[in-house]
């Protein structure tokens, strides 16, 4: 194992420190860890995600304005504590309520909803929001349904912005929901990637293989088969995106009405000839960004066969896997509501544009 680390114990909080001396404008806490927009926020709901360190710049690299306000980091692809998101929360609370987006990994979504739990006691209410826009299958290892993948990113980044300008906790939810249900993702991988806990790769491909399906945790995917081309492998990864059913399951959230949690059924959209689309082409960590626009190059031709037009587009490094070398691609359905929140104003170690 060859990592610009020291000991591997320390490398979630080493990173933390470093993450903090490189950005004064975001406080970073230890014990528990998480980090928060500096001066907390007044008067709107404050918008919190996190998930297991190595996905890089997913969650802290998104904090700022327009859009986290904290992120907590678990360590190497595990779930943070609910005292982390608790104590976050806290932090953070302007007043409003808070929403919580959750990668849908069962820690995870586990661990958030005590610490809405925790933070309800308190008299801070709180939604929880579940992205699980993965299509490549409908179960893993970590999951029960879809994982969650790059959809994200942009519900980060439209929430954020919609916090901004004034939506209420409920509002907010709701649009949480509609990019979910409107955002589909499939990654594929070309090698596996080590943990520095671990130290021995995640899983094991011979030169000439790779692996489609497979999830930021070096999770199997669906099929493994021998390395195709960049065209072969876009076309493969949209088609399946483009061409996604109408995936329906049931995910929970909390009903204010009934003080309780409930299974809630939701039913994604499937893309239509004439729809608009905001586009990732996201490296899984070691693929270069020049390949990634080969890449790109083959997913706006797939696309316009099935007449979807790409009307924003983030080539580069979102959501990754360490090391891994492999690409991931995000479709979101953009109507004017998601388009005018994603290109509002951001500021933040990863995204920055309209500053």
């Amino acid at each position: 194992m060859k990592k610009l680390i020291n000991n591997a114990e320390d490398v979630t909080l080493e990173q933390l420190k470093g993450f903090g001396l490189a950005h004064p404008e975001i406080e970073v806490h230890f014990d528990p860890n998480y980090v928060a927009v500096a001066g907390g926020v007044q008067n709107r709901v404050a918008v919190v995600s996190g998930g297991g360190a190595g996905h890089e710049p997913l969650h802290g690299g998104y904090v700022g304005m327009g859009m986290l306000d904290a992120a907590c980091p678990g360590q190497t692809f595990t779930s943070p504590t609910p005292d982390q998101m608790y104590e976050a929360g806290k932090a953070v609370n302007g007043g409003k309520g808070i929403l919580q987006i959750i990668k849908n990994y069962t820690g995870d979504v586990l661990n958030f909803r005590m610490a809405a739990d925790l933070l309800r006691d308190e008299g801070i209410e709180v939604r929880n929001v579940v992205i699980d826009d993965d299509v490549a299958l409908k179960d893993s290892l970590y999951t029960a349904g879809r994982r969650g993948l790059g959809t994200t990113v942009i519900a980060e980044k439209v929430c954020g912005a919609a916090s901004q300008e004034g939506y209420d906790l409920d509002q907010l939810a709701a649009l949480c929901k509609k990019v979910n249900i409107h955002g589909k993702s499939m990654g594929m991988a070309l090698t596996p990637c080590t943990t520095p806990q671990n130290g021995t790769p995640s899983f094991e491909l011979a030169d000439n293989e790779m692996e489609i399906g497979i999830g930021i945790h070096g999770e199997p995917g669906t099929e493994r088969m021998p390395v195709k081309s960049a065209d072969e492998i876009t076309e493969i990864l949209a088609t399946r995106i483009l061409e996604d059913g109408a995936y329906t399951r049931e995910l929970t959230e909390w009903d204010s009405e009934k003080g309780d949690w409930v299974d809630v059924e939701v039913k994604d959209i499937t893309f239509q000839s004439g729809d608009e689309a905001i586009a990732i082409v996201n490296s899984m960590g070691a693929t270069p960004i020049s390949e990634l626009y080969t890449v790109y190059a083959k997913l706006a031709e797939v696309a316009e066969k099935h007449g979807v037009k790409i009307v924003r587009k983030l080539i580069g490094h979102y959501i990754t896997s360490l090391e891994m070398a492999g690409v991931s691609i995000t479709l979101v359905k953009a109507d004017e509501e998601i388009l005018r929140l994603y290109d509002a104003p951001v500021n933040t170690p990863a995204l920055r544009w309209g500053v």
